[in-house]
């Protein structure tokens, strides 16, 4: 047809044209000496030697063959930014677990009180079917799961096709159901506002003394961290030991932080210590911190704090002092309950300093090179990577961002005459606030749980922020954003998988601060998410992204990002996943602080009730043999001493899912009578078999850790507990132990636990029974050891 053959026609026409291009720009022949990294930037400058030409940076510029997609956002100072949107909303996983709280199925009635308490929404139940959806729809009967996937109730539904699954399903939905899933590149309707290369930096208006100030401010640059940091050249022989030699470790004692490990492999480990006051001038935060930072952090303060330190809590200065030494930290002992929102401030102030001290500097930049006189040589000014983002901030849920932001947007306002410009930020309380009422009524649950799942718990999600001088621009696009905020799942989506054609990880290639907030949630979502990112986070970009590498520093050419990037981990526990996170994926030259408290008294002295507990410890030749050697165990010595009609009411309580699906089938094949609970059995199913269970129809329940941690139910009927794991959190124990006196039964007596165990658990341990019987239990010839809990000890 004639249409087609004028279509071939262009196309033939348009890849003559690139081909004539390519041929133009042809990399020089390599040369003896030339390192890897700049063969690289050969490349680079090839496909986008126009756009390096350019004294900008143009961070939104993005390859031809990439769709342009223009956000639906007007300017800031329009009142409805997002009210405009038409486009057909996805509905999630999430939107459809707040349609059950409405109302509550007849089914689930029972004569229990917490029978009828309808859904809660804080099941994260997109990251939960990501992980094992083909397993998942445990109700009696063939039900369907939460996805609508049907049961697989065969022995063949092993560990390792829910991770295939999970893998697969990886990239499955869009973050912001309004948008695109690659929505969040490039937009280059409203660039200019806050292209970092277009903007000058401001001087104050009727300032006579701007050239006495700037001669100061250079003068105390030389001592700010944050020139210290990122100004520093490392030798190529100090990066060879960076990734080949051991870390040397040093300790010390903190007044409010405890004990801390300092470890580093280049710089000599100098005894930090902490600063007692805190005088702002020393802590060289950018304007306008020094005045809005003690208004935003008072409510925190009390009168105990000094009034020659009113800006910071003892354990914000602790933290703050490390932080602004851009060594990595890591912080085990994060409480949702207690210092969750002090430590949350801390680091928000950090990230806030370190962007506007950045943008600060490729401001000043331009208007020297503005300013420059025609004819004179230009200096070199490196002061960027090789993409605009710097801080990326990984959290569990859209609460925990929501109020993120709103530190950011706190500390920039000087006062209340004085607001700043905030695009979009309606449409971002519609999408990461949350509606009072989506909560059920008279709830009960333990506060710590109140504390966690507040709010929005949607746990996928990602949005850029760009901050420039007086103005915040939420939801800018990546390459054109300062601070990433995401879940681990909204990190995953964006990422892919390889092979996958929509994926895009080169916005991760210059992040200079990643802090992972709340990181043992991950544990009850998806770690795999976790490493994933790491493995991922500064690579050399595939694509130049229109950068001008005349003003990259010679760190990110030489794909050095990973040494000088600063890694900030909070966490409620100390976990094995968590720790080989900090000591695997974390290179920064500085060296790192890690917070190493032992636990004195465990959790087990919380239990309430008379009940013995034995702990039967397992050998286990080595880490990867642990779980086969646990399963032999448990199948030999333990399982038959409660076949016996007697040993009724048992619940098998199991941190991992894959021990789960293991002991579930291993169950059916022996045709036990038991029943189950897991995080993806419909609530039905879970009413069946909690009354089941109660009634002692069902001898054994099988019980998640997953479960418990987004549900909090008390199971009734306990009278013999088994851990086939230590749990993840220790409070979860005492917690399970305690439901033991849910069920007014008078048989005291007869009520057991027992808890398997190996030298590879030794930290969950510690936090169940203490340090010091943890070392007695270890190091003991015995295999058994007993304890008695209850008021008549």
């Amino acid at each position: 047809m004639p249409d087609t053959d004028v279509k071939e026609e262009i196309e033939l026409t348009w890849l003559n044209l690139v081909l004539q291009r390519n041929s133009r720009f042809q990399p020089p022949a390599p040369r003896p000496g030339l390192r890897s990294p700049l063969l690289w930037l050969w490349g680079l400058a090839g496909r986008s030697r126009a756009g390096a030409r350019s004294s900008r940076l143009r961070v939104s510029g993005r390859p031809e063959a990439t769709q342009i997609c223009e956000l639906s956002e007007n300017s800031d100072k329009s009142s409805a930014e997002s009210d405009s949107e038409t486009e057909v909303e996805q509905v999630s996983v999430y939107r459809k677990l707040l349609a059950t709280l409405k109302t509550s199925p007849e089914s689930e009635s029972e004569e229990e009180e917490d029978e009828s308490e309808p859904e809660e929404p804080g099941e994260s139940e997109t990251e939960m079917d990501r992980e094992g959806s083909q397993d998942s729809g445990e109700g009696e009967g063939g039900e369907e799961d939460k996805n609508g996937v049907p049961e697989q109730e065969q022995a063949t539904d092993t560990a390792e096709q829910t991770l295939d699954q999970e893998q697969a399903d990886g990239a499955d939905t869009s973050c912001d159901p309004s948008h695109g899933v690659i929505e969040e590149f490039t937009d280059v309707k409203h660039e200019s506002e806050f292209s970092l290369e277009t903007n000058f930096m401001e001087e104050e208006s009727g300032d006579c003394n701007a050239d006495k100030r700037d001669s100061n401010s250079s003068q105390a640059s030389s001592e700010d961290p944050f020139k210290q940091h990122m100004d520093k050249e490392l030798e190529e022989k100090e990066v060879e030991k960076l990734s080949t030699l051991p870390k040397t470790s040093t300790q010390s004692k903190w007044a409010r932080l405890g004990q801390l490990t300092f470890s580093s492999t280049v710089e000599t480990n100098k005894t930090l210590k902490a600063d007692k006051e805190v005088a702002a001038k020393q802590l060289y935060l950018h304007k306008p911190l020094e005045s809005t930072w003690p208004k935003v952090n008072k409510q925190f303060l009390s009168s105990v704090n000094k009034p020659s330190d009113p800006s910071f809590t003892p354990l914000q200065r602790e933290l703050f002092c490390i932080m602004n030494t851009y060594r990595d930290l890591f912080y085990p002992e994060r409480s949702a309950l207690t210092n969750g929102e002090e430590i949350r401030h801390a680091y928000c102030l950090h990230a806030l300093n370190h962007v506007l001290k950045a943008n600060a500097q490729v401001l000043s930049n331009n208007a020297k090179r503005r300013d420059q006189k025609p004819g004179t040589d230009s200096e070199d000014y490196r002061d960027q990577g090789l993409t605009r983002p710097k801080v990326l901030m990984i959290v569990p849920f859209r609460e925990c961002a929501l109020r993120i932001v709103h530190i950011l947007i706190s500390l920039l306002e000087v006062n209340d005459k004085r607001k700043i410009d905030v695009s979009n930020k309606k449409r971002f309380k519609g999408e990461f606030g949350s509606d009072p009422e989506e909560k059920p009524p008279n709830l009960k649950r333990p506060e710590d749980y109140e504390a966690v799942f507040a709010g929005n718990i949607d746990d996928h999600f990602r949005i850029g922020v760009a901050i420039l001088q007086k103005s915040m621009r939420l939801y800018a696009p990546f390459y054109s954003s300062d601070i990433i905020i995401a879940s681990p799942l909204g990190m995953r989506t964006i990422i892919g998988a390889e092979g996958e054609k929509k994926r895009d990880f080169d916005f991760l290639s210059s992040i200079e601060i990643l802090i992972i907030d709340q990181a043992d949630i991950y544990l009850m979502q998806n770690w795999e998410h976790v490493l994933h990112l790491m493995k991922h986070i500064n690579l050399l970009p595939l694509d130049s992204h229109g950068v001008d590498f005349s003003r990259v520093r010679m760190l990110n050419l030489n794909n050095w990002s990973k040494y000088y990037r600063q890694t900030l981990l909070f966490s409620a526990l100390q976990d094995p996943h968590i720790n080989s996170v900090f000591n695997k994926h974390c290179f920064n030259y500085v060296g790192q602080v890690a917070v190493r408290n032992v636990p004195l008294s465990g959790s087990i002295s919380h239990v309430m009730v008379q009940l013995p507990h034995v702990f039967r410890r397992l050998e286990a030749e080595n880490l990867t043999s642990v779980v086969d050697t646990r399963f032999q165990f448990f199948i030999d010595k333990v399982l038959p001493e409660y076949r016996d009609a007697i040993m009724s009411h048992t619940l098998i309580y199991v941190p991992s899912y894959f021990d789960y699906v293991r002991l579930r089938n291993y169950f059916k094949k022996e045709q036990l009578n038991f029943t189950y609970i897991c995080e993806y059995t419909k609530k039905a199913a879970v009413c069946r078999a909690r009354r089941f269970f109660l009634k002692g129809e069902k001898q054994f329940l099988l019980f998640t850790e997953r479960f418990h941690f987004y549900k909090r139910y008390t199971i009734k009927g306990i009278r013999n507990l088994i851990f086939y794991e230590l749990p993840t959190y220790s409070h979860f124990y005492s917690e399970i132990c305690n439901m033991l006196k849910a069920t007014d039964s008078g048989v005291d007596a007869t009520w057991t636990c027992t808890v398997l165990y190996s030298k590879y658990d030794a930290q969950k341990l510690a936090a169940v029974v203490g340090i010091d019987r943890t070392a007695q239990m270890l190091q003991s010839k015995k295999n058994v050891h007993l304890f008695v809990t209850g008021e008549n000890e």
